[in-house]
């Protein structure tokens, strides 16, 4: 059953319990950015590695048709 106070309560627990949980989801995020710079470092490594492989097989490629 509802009634007033119950919603009142309700309504209270959300209007002060939505800010706390965005402070605490910030709170979160910010402390991932580490994972961020990761994550970056990590793709240029998968690039570097991709274009060396790619460098090698086609010298290997053009050295062994000659």
């Amino acid at each position: 059953m509802f009634s007033k106070r119950n919603a009142f309560i309700g309504w209270l627990v959300l209007t002060i319990g939505k800010p706390i949980a965005k402070r605490k989801a910030r709170q979160a995020v910010g402390g991932k950015r580490g994972g961020a710079i990761a994550a970056g470092l990590a793709g240029v490594g998968a690039a570097v590695g991709g274009i060396m492989f790619w460098r090698k097989r086609r010298g290997h490629d053009e050295s062994s048709g000659s």
